[in-house]
C-alpha cells in the first residue's frame, strides 16, 4: 500500500466508485447534521494497490493458505504487518492481532456398540460423525424424536425434556395431506429434507434442546459415506478439521436400518416422540489431533459510539496444495482479504484527518472458512471479542474480483448481494441508497432468493452472524470455471471491478458507522 501522506495530494481528483459513479439524491443521513463527505477517503481504494497486494497474497509463496499449515501462518503474519504499517491497532492489546482458533484434525473414530447384548459393527451398522475425545456411554433410556426437527412451525421436541440424554431421529421430514413439507407448506426441499444441510440442522436442533448425543438413521447418507470413512480409518489418515468447542461436543452417530430397528422396531412407521427403554452401550476411541489456527483482528475505535461494532469480514484461508499444485485462491478469498485492507486504510485516513467513524469498526479476517466456516463460528459461538448484542452489522466479502460467466444479462459492473433484507429492511435500504448516491454498481439479488438451490446464504462467514440475529450483507461475484481450482490466480482478477466493489463496501460501512441509528432488526433468523 502506498504511504498515507501521498493520499491528500490526489484525494479530490478521483471519483468515488470508478468511472461508473454518478451523483444521486437519497435519504442517506436524512435529517442529520452535515457530515464529512466519504468520497475522498474512498478514493484511496485503488485497483493498483489491490493488485499489488493480491499478487503477493495469492502467490505460490503462500502455498494456498490451507488452514493450520505453513502458508496460512505466512498469510496471518502478512496481514498483521499490513495493519502495523497502517497504524491500526488490535482490540486484543499487546500487539496481538491473532485470535487463536482451537481446531481438531479429525481421525476417523471407531465405536463399539452393543444393544441388549448384541454387538454391531463399525462401518457396517454405524459410524461416528463427531465425539469429544474418547467416550464411554451406557444408558437404558433413549428419547425417540421422530425426524429430529425443531423449527418455528413444527417441532419434534415439543414438550420433551432431552437435556443430558441421547436422542434417536430419522432422515427426512414429514409432509401434510397435500404433499407439502409441514415446516414450510411447500413442496420444495428445505434444510431438513436431506443431505449435509439436513444433517447439520438436526444436529443443531439436538444441541439447542440440550441433548448429549444424537443417533441418526439415514440410510442414503450412510451408504454414501461409510466406505470412505472405513478407508480413512484403515489408512490412519487425518480427515477434516473441526472447531474444538469450549465445551464437550455432542456425540453424533449415523446408523443403518438394522441397528435402528434394534433400538426401536417401529422407527420407520412411527413419527411420534417417545421414551425407549433399552440397554445401550457405546465405546468410542478418538485419535484426533489438536491444532491451532488464527483469525486476524484489527479495529478503529469509534469516536462517539465506541461500544457499537460494525464488522467487516473475509476469510483468509484457501485450499492449500493438492497433487503438487498450489491453489492460490486469488478470488476466493484473496479478493475479499485485500479489499478489507484497503477499506481499513480508508477509515484510517479519515481518522487521521479528524473524521474517524462514530461506531467502532472491526476488521475480521477469519480462518477455516473452507473447512466449514470455523473461524467465524469460533468468533460468534465461542469467543466474541466484542459482545454480539453490541454488533450492529456484518459486511462479509467473499469473492468480488471476477464475473459470473453464467450471468447473461445486466451490467458488467455488478455484484451479487445476499442477505441484506433477511433480518433488517433498514440495512437493505441503507445499502441501496448508499449505492445510488456513491457507486451505481448493479446490485443483483439472484442468489438472495430463499429457494436458491446453491444456498449461498448459508455458505460463507456472514451466516454465523446472521444466525445470531445480526444483520448481514454478503458481497459475491458468483462462481466461475476457476473456483476451487489451481487456476484461480491473480492475473484473472478484473481489478477495476474489484476497486468499485471495495469502494461500495467502504461507503456502506461508513454510512452504518456514522448514522444516528443502527440498522433495525425487524425479522428473525430461522
Amino acid at each position: 500500500m502506498k504511504q498515507l501522506s501521498l493520499f491528500f495530494f490526489t484525494a479530490l481528483l478521483i471519483t468515488s466508485c470508478g468511472t461508473s459513479s454518478k451523483s444521486n439524491s437519497s435519504s442517506v443521513h436524512k435529517n442529520e447534521a452535515k457530515v464529512e463527505d466519504p468520497k475522498k477517503y474512498a478514493s484511496s481504494i485503488t485497483a493498483e494497490e489491490l493488485k499489488e497486494m493480491l499478487y503477493k497474497y495469492a502467490s505460490d509463496e503462500f502455498e494456498g493458505r490451507e488452514t493450520g499449515e505453513k502458508g496460512q501462518k505466512m498469510a496471518v503474519e502478512y496481514l498483521k504487518a499490513q495493519y502495523q504499517a497502517l497504524g491500526i491497532p488490535t482490540p486484543l492489546g499487546n500487539d496481538d492481532y491473532f485470535q487463536e482458533v482451537p481446531l481438531e484434525k479429525q481421525s476417523i473414530a471407531e465405536a463399539k456398540i452393543s444393544i441388549n447384548g448384541t454387538d454391531f459393527k463399525s462401518f457396517e451398522d454405524h459410524m461416528v460423525l463427531r465425539a469429544s475425545g474418547s467416550t464411554n456411554v451406557s444408558t437404558k433410556e433413549i428419547i425417540y424424536v421422530g425426524y429430529g426437527i425443531h423449527s418455528e412451525n413444527y417441532s419434534d421436541y415439543k414438550d420433551l425434556d432431552v437435556k443430558g440424554k441421547i436422542v434417536l431421529a430419522k432422515a427426512g421430514e414429514p409432509k401434510d395431506a397435500d404433499g407439502n413439507y409441514v415446516t414450510t407448506g411447500s413442496k420444495e426441499d428445505t434444510k431438513w429434507s436431506n443431505g449435509r444441510q439436513s444433517l447439520s440442522s438436526k444436529r443443531d436442533a439436538a444441541i439447542e434442546n440440550g441433548a448429549k448425543g444424537l443417533i441418526l438413521l439415514d440410510t442414503n447418507m450412510f451408504t454414501r459415506y461409510a466406505p470412505y470413512y472405513q478407508r480413512q480409518a484403515e489408512s490412519g489418515a487425518s480427515g477434516r478439521l473441526s472447531l474444538k468447542s469450549n465445551e464437550d461436543e455432542m456425540m453424533m452417530l449415523m446408523i443403518t436400518e438394522n441397528l435402528a430397528k434394534a433400538l426401536y422396531p417401529s422407527i420407520l412407521e412411527d413419527d411420534k416422540a417417545k421414551t425407549l427403554t433399552t440397554d445401550l452401550s457405546i465405546e468410542i476411541e478418538n485419535k484426533s489431533e489438536q491444532i491451532t489456527s488464527e483469525n486476524v483482528v484489527a479495529y478503529i475505535k469509534g469516536s462517539t459510539k465506541p461500544d457499537e461494532i460494525v464488522v467487516i469480514s473475509a476469510h483468509l484461508d484457501h485450499e492449500g496444495i493438492k497433487n503438487g499444485e498450489v491453489y492460490n485462491g486469488a478470488d476466493d478469498d484473496g479478493s475479499g482479504t485485500v479489499a478489507i485492507l484497503e477499506i481499513a486504510e480508508a477509515f484510517k485516513i479519515a481518522e487521521k484527518s479528524g473524521h474517524g467513524p462514530k461506531r467502532s469498526i472491526l476488521f475480521l479476517h477469519v480462518t477455516g472458512e473452507e473447512k466449514g466456516l470455523l473461524g467465524s463460528r469460533h468468533y460468534t459461538d465461542n469467543d466474541p471479542i466484542f459482545p454480539l448484542e453490541n454488533t450492529v452489522a456484518d459486511l462479509n466479502i467473499d469473492m468480488i474480483g471476477r464475473t459470473d460467466p453464467n450471468r447473461k444479462e445486466g451490467d458488467r459492473n455488478y455484484v451479487y448481494l445476499i442477505g441484506s433484507d433477511k433480518l433488517s429492511t433498514d440495512l437493505h435500504n441503507i445499502s441501496e441508497e448508499v449505492n445510488k448516491k456513491y457507486c451505481n454498481v448493479e446490485l443483483d439479488y439472484t442468489y438472495n432468493d430463499d429457494n436458491d438451490p446453491n444456498r449461498f446464504y448459508y455458505r460463507s462467514d456472514h451466516y454465523n452472524f446472521a444466525k445470531n440475529n445480526i444483520p448481514v450483507i454478503f458481497y459475491f461475484n458468483g462462481t466461475h470455471d476457476d473456483y476451487h481450482r489451481p487456476s484461480d490466480t491473480p492475473d484473472k482478477i478484473e481489478y477495476d471491478l474489484l476497486e468499485n466493489r471495495t469502494r461500495l463496501v467502504f461507503h456502506t460501512a461508513w454510512e452504518i458507522a456514522n448514522r444516528a441509528n443502527k440498522p433495525v432488526v425487524d425479522k428473525a433468523t430461522e
